[in-house]
């Protein structure tokens, strides 16, 4: 077998290894995806009727309010996911195992390969289940397959740049409390963009922070897509920051484990 073959074998074994503990710990998963899930229920449910009639829609409402949130919800939710990413990571980094990975025979890079990995497929998880809630309380898109793809395929990407930026949180945190609060400005960011409400209703200098941070061309697109607007060029902002975001995380990342010193135990 070559270095790349092994490489990739590898790596589906920590993939495994993360998928397991998805199984043996469902609770984790649950609470990752339930602060989605509740700020859904809440802005749709208790705001929606008043943000709904302030989006100028014919329909206006909650009707209207759903459409417009379920785009940063989905944001939310890959938010999310990678935050409990760098938990895991830290979590590794801080307990030994990582001292036995080195010891062993395996390609280096497969140990944050499968948490990539696992991550990404617990996202993508989690906006299939939070697409299925909004349907259920609402939500209608007229919008073609391909443009259902698109639009799978632009949160794929997003969260293959927020997993790789937390993955290097986890690996530079000292504990894992630090980890679980580091990366908590993921979760910010989809309010104070195009996620709630319109960044045109915000204050001066907290709209052109809005207008210019990652999270809004990303949302942006997906609503677009999803509702058959004009996507403009929001698609390739969006695919130009986390494009750039996963280079940086990456190297990030792979410097922070290749000369981390791991604790002695």
């Amino acid at each position: 077998m070559t270095s790349l073959s092994y490489t990739v074998a590898d790596s589906a074994t920590m993939l495994r290894r993360n998928l397991r503990h998805m199984q043996r710990y469902p609770t984790l998963t649950l609470m990752v995806l339930g602060i989605p899930v509740i700020f859904l229920l809440i802005f749709v449910y208790v705001f929606g009727g008043t943000l709904g009639a302030g989006l100028g829609h014919t329909t206006g409402g909650r009707a209207a309010y759903v459409g417009f949130v379920t785009p940063g919800i989905l944001l939310l939710t890959v938010a999310a996911v990678a935050q409990g990413t760098a938990v895991s990571v830290a979590m590794d980094m801080t307990t030994g195992i990582i001292a036995r990975f080195r010891t062993m025979s395996i390609a280096r890079a497969s140990v944050l390969t499968g948490h990539v990995l696992g991550s990404m497929i617990q996202s993508l998880l989690g906006v299939a289940a939070i697409t299925g809630l909004a349907v259920l309380i609402g939500f209608r898109s007229a919008t073609s397959p391909l443009a259902w793809l698109a639009v799978t395929g632009l949160l794929a990407l997003t969260a293959l740049a927020l997993t790789w930026l937390t993955v290097a949180l986890g690996l530079v945190a000292k504990s894992v409390e630090t980890a679980s609060n580091t990366p908590m400005f993921l979760m910010l960011l989809p309010f104070l963009g195009s996620g709630f409400v319109p960044t045109s209703s915000l204050p001066l200098g907290l709209r052109w922070f809005a207008e210019y941070q990652p999270f809004t061309p990303v949302t942006t697109a997906v609503r677009q897509l999803l509702l058959g607007g004009a996507v403009g060029d929001n698609a390739l902002i969006a695919i130009a920051w986390a494009a750039g975001v996963s280079l940086g995380a990456y190297l990030w990342a792979r410097h922070v484990y290749n000369t981390r010193p791991l604790p002695v135990r």
